[in-house]
């Protein structure tokens, strides 16, 4: 049987670039995730708010695959001015549907969508999935302060939800202790990788490929906001007794304070004379970053929280060791001194001392760089997608659930 899902991504198209504004790994997410429900027989329509540049209502991506584009609100608002129009996003939603018959499932995609699927989901009586991607509660209790809406959003929908989605223990964990999610509405779905654009590779072609030399090189993916803290690559590299070391900082500043926190990044770059070993490289497309990956010599992801951290599975299927922050998805993703290392304390010293260990040691380096290959040949897209089809099998034949 053909399943049609509805999957709801609000605030950010698998059609942008990752790396730039609010895209970034959640793109890949809905992009991968949709493609591999396609490939397993399913046929999917991805919502998402209409941007900037005369966007076509309907583009068919793959087959199986078409992204809807939603009209709710200017294309200028900002990601924190959304909440505004997610009535206006579900109203459009539920147009099309009407138009095109009622889905067996829909899937929100962070808590903006899960509030129009919330929604939806009443209108239409057909079961609701949901994925988070980041939690309010847990970003705020790591330092970056999310609205008490967003968290009071996040609740009602879970209480709502037939099903929350996590991509790993440690994020299931984190909806039992911070919201007293049911544990038997949870379930787990690996995110993948795209093992075809993503595996070991010539690391001396790809430097030449990027006109790099034969120094060790640190590399940070991501986008520019405190979250990710790439103040924390700078001034590891300064850390570092490695005056043939390079670091590549790949993204553009994100959220409202990427510009500032951009502008700090390059202000510290020169405070410190690192102006001719740190580069700043511009959003690219997704499939370049292998050769990025291919290049480095670690990957640094420090990130205050990742509900599981894609940069560091791209990175290990490419043979590159992490050096991370222990938090959330990415003490799943890092096997601590197998694969890669995770630093308890995320200073810089620290993570240069993690580096170093990696830089100095070629074997130990070639050791954890096939090992993290390795592991990363366990997470696929089609594994997540034979995931996710036993979940809605499971949520379409249960009672659904409906708020107390």
């Amino acid at each position: 049987m053909t399943r049609r899902v509805a999957i709801l991504s609000l605030h950010t198209s698998p059609l942008s670039q990752p790396g730039e504004g609010d895209s970034g790994g959640m793109n890949v997410y809905v992009r991968e995730m949709a493609a591999a429900l396609a490939h397993s027989g399913n046929e999917c329509r991805v919502y998402v708010r209409r941007g900037r540049g005369g966007q076509a209502d309907e583009v068919p991506i793959e087959p199986g695959v078409t992204v809807v584009h939603v009209d709710a609100g200017s294309p200028d608002l900002g990601k924190e001015e959304l909440h505004e129009v997610v009535d206006r996003f579900a109203d459009g939603v539920l147009a099309d549907l009407q138009r095109q018959g009622d889905p067996d499932v829909i899937h929100a995609n962070y808590w903006l969508s899960g509030v129009a699927g919330h929604r939806i989901k009443h209108a239409l009586e057909v079961p609701l999935a949901v994925t988070f991607h980041t939690l309010a509660r847990v970003k705020s209790a790591t330092g970056d302060a999310e609205s008490e809406r967003r968290a009071r959003a996040e609740t009602e929908v879970i209480g709502c939800a037939d099903v929350v989605i996590a991509s790993c223990e440690p994020e299931a964990q984190q909806l039992r202790s911070f919201y007293d999610a049911p544990p038997e509405r949870i379930e787990l779905a690996a995110p993948g990788v795209e093992h075809a654009l993503f595996s070991p590779g010539d690391r001396e072609g790809a430097r030449r490929a990027l006109g790099l030399g034969s120094g060790p090189v640190l590399l940070f993916v991501g986008r520019i906001q405190p979250l990710k803290r790439p103040l924390v690559a700078v001034e590891t590299m300064a850390c570092l007794a490695r005056e043939d070391a390079r670091l590549l900082i790949v993204g553009g500043p994100s959220g409202p304070e990427g510009n500032n926190e951009y502008q700090r990044l390059r202000g510290r770059i020169q405070a410190l004379g690192l102006e001719d070993r740190v580069t700043l490289v511009p959003p690219c497309p997704h499939h370049w970053l292998s050769t990025y990956y291919r290049a480095a010599d670690v990957v640094l992801v420090p990130s205050r929280s990742e509900s599981f951290g894609l940069v560091a599975l791209e990175a290990a299927a490419c043979g590159t060791p992490v050096v991370a922050a222990p938090v959330g998805g990415l003490r799943a993703v890092v096997d601590d001194g197998r694969t890669g290392f995770l630093v308890d304390e995320a200073v810089p010293e620290n993570f240069a001392n993690r580096v170093a260990a990696l830089v100095d040691n070629p074997l130990l380096a070639a050791e954890m760089a096939m090992n993290a290959a390795e592991r990363a040949r366990s997470f696929s897209w089609a594994a997540m997608a034979r995931s996710l089809g036993a979940v809605y099998r499971r949520v379409e034949s249960r009672v659904p659930v409906y708020c107390q």
